[in-house]
């Protein structure tokens, strides 16, 4: 009997810790969740740019300056988001930004490469140039690729299309 009692404390044990299996339920919260915050985002400080000079960028002519970005990689180029952003008096504006500025319709680009980002401003009808005055303030953020698109669990955020402000917010950076 005394055999019987231990081979049925052994089954009631088996069976209990069985059946507390973490595939059983939903999942608990270890606490509350945090603030969104900047883990591997990389931002820069409102930089102005050098003076701008004409150029052509394939066939088509504007002015271009550039800005350094130390941070800015092979890889960040390959797999993350680059987003630069254009400040002056009427507001902070996402790159690409087309604007009617010098009365003639015009785009402000950014072309990035390791460390660097050139801004070219380029008019829509090719009849000139409008300048990129060193009077405008840029910032860029650089959020590093992460996890394939195949295997995320959500689809990936489109963050071009978020605002300056969504963005910061998201990210929780000043602005």
């Amino acid at each position: 009997m005394k055999n019987f009692k231990t081979i049925l404390t052994l089954f009631s044990i088996a069976i209990f810790t069985a059946s507390c299996s973490s595939d059983d339920g939903a999942d608990g919260t270890n606490g509350v969740d945090g603030k969104t915050g900047t883990a591997n985002v990389i931002y820069s400080a409102w930089l102005t740019a050098p003076t701008a000079a004409a150029e052509t960028v394939d066939g088509t002519s504007g002015m271009s300056t550039t800005i350094n970005a130390p941070e800015l990689s092979e890889d960040i180029l390959s797999k993350g988001t680059i987003l630069v952003y254009v400040s002056f008096g009427s507001g902070t504006y996402t790159l690409p930004y087309t604007s009617t500025a010098g009365g003639f319709v015009n785009t402000i680009t950014a072309i990035s490469t390791v460390k660097k980002i050139k801004l070219f401003r380029f008019r829509h009808d090719a009849g000139g140039t409008v300048n990129l005055p060193t009077s405008l303030s840029w910032r860029y953020i650089l959020i590093p690729g992460g996890v394939a698109a195949a295997t995320a669990k959500a689809a990936k955020t489109d963050y071009s299309k978020m605002s300056y402000e969504e963005v910061c917010a998201h990210f929780n950076i000043q602005q």
